[in-house]
């Protein structure tokens, strides 16, 4: 007797990873990757003056119970009473800290207790500014006048990894790609110059050679799933479209506008001053092997469901290829319409 498991088909297992697709998206704000850290800025304002910014995740529409604590040398130490802005709760305040921030420690209270992380952006002495990653398993760090490469190399990709992993509308551009390309090598072709093209775009914002508001930019990340996953549409009534026949070039043209999406989450948190083409290129590589992830998990998601289908010898409804195109197509659609209205109702 075959164990129950066994005997599903292919077009329920497919269900089941469309719907999953679906109640993660519909978990998201009006922008994409709603998913972030904490964050806490502290910038330089004049001599021992800073300016400090905390925003704290929302979970069930309270705060994260997280606090953060500037070092000893400064006053008011942690902060005050939040404000919520929409996407996180905020607290700004004043601080003096003598001599600087330089060999002081920075802990976030209660990580260890949760499963985020918190990126603390800082001004030094001199002016320049430095980026450090916190983990539950990593709460506090000093402050050193010089950090390391590895400390960047290791914040920068482990963000960039996290980042991807929690665009689902990136992500979904790119399960859509996979339901059109069917060879090997267009596969590779495909994400290659998805890769090519957001990593050009990422760079010119990132270093201001290149300026796009982000509001628009985020809807039309949205409509371009809606296209490709039409297209899948189109493809399966026998009219195979534009991503079908040259699918390197839609994934090259629409990863520009994607790349652009990257950018507004790294300009958030800035790059070091010192080691501006380190931090790039590592978040850069960051992206790409979270993409790959993805890539191969939805690679092995489906030879297996097709292993079971063949061991099961249980046939698939006709209509069962249309369950993740119009899933998928239609919480875009929902984005657009969305992000259109976020940033239609702030003008």
């Amino acid at each position: 007797m075959r164990p129950p498991f066994f005997s599903l088909p292919l077009h329920i297992l497919i269900g089941m990873l469309a719907i999953f697709c679906g109640l993660y998206g519909s978990t998201t704000t009006s922008y994409s990757h709603a998913l972030q850290p904490g964050y806490l800025e502290i910038r330089l304002i004049e001599k021992d003056h800073y300016a400090v910014a905390w925003k704290v995740p929302a979970v069930k529409a309270r705060a994260m119970p997280i606090t953060a604590q500037l070092p000893e040398q400064c006053e008011h130490r942690t902060p005050g009473q939040a404000f919520w802005n929409g996407t996180a709760y905020v607290t700004r305040w004043t601080t003096i800290c003598s001599d600087g921030l330089e060999g002081g420690r920075i802990e976030i209270v209660g990580l260890d207790r949760t499963a985020t992380d918190v990126l603390v952006r800082y001004d030094l002495a001199d002016g320049s500014n430095q980026t450090q990653r916190l983990t539950a398993n990593n709460i506090s760090f000093e402050i050193l006048s010089e950090p390391n490469s590895f400390e960047v190399v290791q914040t920068f990709f482990l963000f960039g990894i996290e980042h991807i992993l929690l665009g689902i509308d990136h992500l979904m551009f790119v399960l859509i790609l996979l339901l059109l390309v069917k060879s090997g090598r267009r596969i590779v072709a495909t994400v290659t110059a998805f890769t090519i093209a957001h990593s050009l775009t990422l760079a010119g914002a990132t270093l201001g050679l290149v300026h796009v508001p982000g509001p628009p930019i985020e809807a039309t990340i949205a409509l371009s799933i809606v296209f490709v996953a039409s297209e899948v549409v189109h493809s399966r009534r026998g009219r195979p479209g534009l991503t079908e026949r040259y699918p390197w070039l839609v994934a090259f043209s629409f990863g520009l506008l994607h790349g652009f999406g990257f950018a507004g989450a790294l300009t958030d948190i800035g790059l070091p001053q010192k080691s501006v083409p380190l931090a790039l290129a590592f978040f850069n590589i960051g992206v790409e092997v979270g993409q790959l992830l993805f890539v191969a998990s939805v690679l092995v998601i489906f030879a297996f469901a097709t292993w079971i289908m063949r061991v099961a010898k249980t046939p698939k409804p006709e209509w069962s290829w249309s369950i993740i195109p119009y899933t998928v197509g239609s919480l875009a659609v929902f984005w657009v319409l969305q992000r259109i209205n976020g940033f239609w109702m702030s003008v």
